[in-house]
């Protein structure tokens, strides 16, 4: 089977569809039931009959009908992750303050410790997002030479460019802090990369030696000090992020909320083997991989985190149970310091699924395609809540009875109107 670069899911489905029970066998860590439920909710995505719809009906002609399957919100899904990111650019643009200069940062974890995080993800990870804000507050006090507490958006990825393992953070962390007293913001105009190097390796091989306290790890700890003498890698983008009425959110969310691999890098699939392409960061150019479906499979969900786990957590500044009443503090930080920072941010809006259906078909789906009225909700049906809204037994319970003396002549067929009952057409309810 060949994938053509085109909006078909159903060839990353099909993989699983035909290896998904075989790979299981293979690998006795994925026979669980959460498993089970992830790769179930990715193959039923877009079937109405297995994941639920929203009914919509024309109420003015009786003729135009859409309907809207509910979606899986799988961490495989490839088709949730694109809304996924939609909602995440929207919620993290009015999660910034106006006026603060942020920074795109990445800590990365070095190859020999790959091995440990995969095996001991539900300790590890967790662990490795706090120290990367505990890092970042040190080495931001360190460079101003007093205490500071910054903030950051931390995003957890455990994936690379090809979809092998490879943990590291994204940071959208403030390019300075608050002081001790939170009366004054120190904004950093310098962010010294070889000192970050250092610092971050410093709580990094701290947070795994005091968290898995054996002597095999304190061996790699020692040797990973050896090795890297000058500190482990570190990116900061350069320059402030975002710049005059831009994006911070939209700019970051390539690089921090993307899924391990899309469709449309998915060449080919003969049924035995999956070939895939990705920009490689050694040569900066497209590389092709062929690799046995069971190596894919487990490439693919090998990045999927404990239930319950959050990739997307908030610190320091920017915590959401404390952003109101920080926003505020630094809003009058800020106006002590005169013509330092200018930067300012676009609160993006939260697309619905409608506005979605129409930027990528061009044609609003709630309009009647016979006489362009706007449809309504007819009907919503869950495979486990069952029935949840149903308009026609709303009609017989009265929803549009008329309680006064009703004026105007009675719609008759003969004058060329379509017949009603209760004021709707009753083609409507012939559609039944």
């Amino acid at each position: 089977m060949t994938a053509e670069p085109s909006r078909d899911w159903n060839v990353f489905k099909q993989i699983f569809v035909d290896h998904w029970d075989a790979f299981q066998q293979a690998h006795p860590r994925y026979q669980t039931a959460y498993y089970d439920e992830l790769v179930a909710k990715m193959l039923g995505c877009g079937n109405p009959d297995k994941m639920g719809y929203t009914e919509y009906r024309c109420f003015h002609c009786g003729q135009g009908k859409h309907l809207v399957s509910m979606s899986c919100k799988s961490s495989l899904c490839l088709r949730c992750a694109k809304v996924y990111v939609d909602n995440w650019v929207s919620q993290v643009s009015t999660m910034l303050h106006a006026g603060v200069i942020y920074r795109h940062i990445i800590l990365t974890v070095p190859a020999m410790f790959r091995t440990t995080f995969y095996q001991n993800a539900t300790v590890l990870l967790s662990g490795l997002m706090r120290c990367g804000v505990q890092c970042m507050d040190d080495f931001l006090s360190v460079v101003r030479g007093k205490v500071l507490r910054g903030g950051s958006i931390v995003v957890l990825h455990t994936h690379g460019r090809n979809g092998q393992y490879h943990p590291h953070l994204h940071l959208l962390a403030t390019s300075g802090g608050l002081d001790s007293q939170g009366q004054r913001w120190e904004h950093l105009q310098y962010l010294p990369y070889a000192l970050l190097r250092r610092k971050w390796q410093w709580h990094l091989l701290r947070m795994v030696r005091q968290t898995l306290k054996s002597k095999a790890i304190n061996r790699l700890v020692d040797t990973c000090f050896t090795k890297y003498p000058n500190g482990l890698v570190t990116n900061v983008q350069k320059g402030a992020v975002p710049s005059q009425y831009q994006s911070v959110a939209r700019y970051v969310a390539k690089y921090v909320v993307s899924p391990p691999i899309s469709l449309r890098r998915i060449d080919r699939y003969d049924g035995h083997q999956v070939t895939y392409h990705y920009r490689s960061h050694r040569s900066e150019r497209v590389e092709r991989e062929t690799v046995d479906v069971d190596t894919f499979i487990g490439r693919m969900v090998q990045h999927t985190v404990p239930k319950g786990f959050k990739r997307i957590r908030y610190y320091g500044v920017q915590a959401t149970k404390t952003f109101a009443k920080v926003k505020i503090l630094i809003h009058e930080a800020l106006a002590k310091v005169q013509g330092v920072i200018k930067g300012a941010i676009k609160i993006i809006a939260r697309l619905t699924s409608r506005q979605r259906y129409e930027q990528s078909t061009g044609r609003d789906p709630l309009l009647c395609p016979h006489c362009q009225s706007e449809m309504g909700v007819w009907r919503i049906w869950h495979p486990t809540a069952g029935v949840i809204y149903d308009e026609c037994e709303a009609i017989q319970q009265g929803k549009y009875a008329s309680h006064g003396q009703r004026a105007g002549p009675v719609n008759r067929p003969e004058e060329g109107l379509p017949p009603t009952a209760n004021g709707l057409p009753l083609s409507l309810f012939s559609l039944q």
